[in-house]
């Protein structure tokens, strides 16, 4: 959520900033609600303070005097007119609600402006695509694919793009979790297991609601949904929570399965692992002080970095531009790989900020050395997504007899040097 009072101090750089996104929205509403808003709290206010100075004043009469009566009947009709006031001042409030939660984050200055994928800003590249395996085929057209990921078994039990892992790719898959733990673990996350399920007001705080209802599965007997992400049960541990000014940084990790629903999706580039609608990730959130976050999200995005250079994989980062970043985002980077079979760049970990537009949708604050309470910042990054990552490995390593090297790193957390 946006801090209403800079929105009234600059409504227009607020639209210039806004109208840089993909997403609609009516700032002018919301700062008409804003105003009716707050001339009821005023209002209201008044009219307590009426109230309050009648009964002082009725204290002291004598409850048989013409006066008394006259000031019960006066009273009457101010209770009344409170009631009516309140009533309105409680509509006004969810609709002003409802249009700040529409409002998305605003791009930092330092995301390209731009409206699709070809605006994106390629700021780095790492290790030579060319160098991947000279037999690399697309690895949905392996010989052995249907035998390690079985996404026939899968539609069956399921539904599409619910794969079963088996044999090897089982204990592949497993090894890399570990792995991904274990180097985030080293680096100063502290590991947790969330919930997979979470509440409508755990999705509003992290921005997932009301932007993205279509894509997640929803129990609705129960109210409840199935995570996109670690990331949305993660933050909302720590809804309507108060940091000590030296808690921050306040660093996790975990593993989960996501799901997403990803509809509209069809042909080659969404075969195999490409996208599912239920895959593995380690997620990896931050709390920190307001004038650290930049530099967390440059200390992210190069831990995820120094990651894909142990897995050996040739990556590219992108600063994403304005028209593609997400409703809370403020920057983000996307990690892509090399896919050595289908020729083309594969998203594996998104590192974004959201400044404390998720800290104020969720009440996060800490307690600055001063005293006075301030929202934390909040990010978070993918390290790694398992899906994609997994397509990179097998069809960069494929060898001419179809065995699949693995990197060093996953040697002992795999038992094995090669599939296949």
């Amino acid at each position: 959520m946006i801090d209403i009072r800079l929105l009234r101090k600059n409504p227009e750089k607020f639209k210039e900033a806004l109208g840089k996104k993909k997403f609609t929205c009516d700032v002018d509403d919301a700062l008409r609600l804003d105003s009716r808003r707050r001339a009821c709290i005023h209002q209201v206010e008044s009219l307590r303070a009426r109230q309050k100075s009648s009964n002082q004043e009725m204290s002291r009469l004598d409850k048989k005097s013409h006066e008394f009566r006259d000031k019960v009947a006066t009273m009457k009709v101010l209770a009344k007119e409170l009631k009516s006031l309140m009533a309105e001042q409680g509509e006004i409030e969810a609709r002003w609600r409802e249009a700040l939660l529409s409002i998305p984050n605003c791009p930092h200055q330092s995301v390209p402006v731009g409206k699709d994928e070809r605006d994106n800003a390629v700021v780095e590249i790492w290790g030579d695509p060319d160098g991947v395996s000279a037999h690399a085929i697309a690895h949905f057209d392996h010989p052995e694919f249907s035998h390690w990921v079985d996404l026939k078994g899968g539609t069956k039990v399921t539904g599409s793009g619910f794969p079963f892992y088996r044999g090897f790719m089982a204990k592949l898959v497993r090894g890399m979790i570990n792995f991904f733990i274990d180097q985030a673990a080293a680096a100063g996350f502290e590991e947790i297991i969330p919930p997979l399920l979470v509440n409508a007001e755990s999705a509003t705080a992290t921005g997932q609601l009301p932007d993205k209802e279509g894509q997640m599965y929803e129990v609705s007997e129960n109210g409840l949904f199935l995570i996109p992400t670690a990331e949305v049960p993660v933050t909302n541990l720590y809804r309507d929570s108060i940091f000590a000014c030296d808690e921050l940084p306040r660093l996790h990790c975990a593993y989960t399965p996501c799901f997403r629903r990803e509809a509209g999706s069809w042909g080659r580039h969404v075969r195999g692992l490409n996208r599912l609608h239920q895959f593995d990730k380690v997620e990896l959130v931050k709390w920190v002080h307001p004038e650290a976050s930049y530099h967390e999200l440059e200390s992210l995005r190069t831990y995820v970095e120094e990651l894909l250079r142990k897995l050996e994989l040739p990556f590219r980062v992108l600063n994403m531009c304005s028209g593609e970043i997400g409703f809370p985002h403020a920057k983000q980077y996307d990690l892509e790989v090399w896919s050595g079979g289908q020729k083309r760049w594969l998203e594996v970990s998104s590192c974004s900020n959201f400044t404390d537009f998720q800290a104020r949708r969720a009440n996060i604050r800490y307690r600055a050395a001063e005293g006075r309470l301030a929202h934390v910042h909040t990010l978070n990054g993918s390290g790694l997504g398992m899906a994609r990552t997994l397509a990179a490995l097998l069809e960069n390593n494929t060898r001419e007899d179809g065995v699949v090297s693995l990197p060093a790193v996953l040697h002992d957390y795999v038992g094995m040097k090669q599939m296949g």
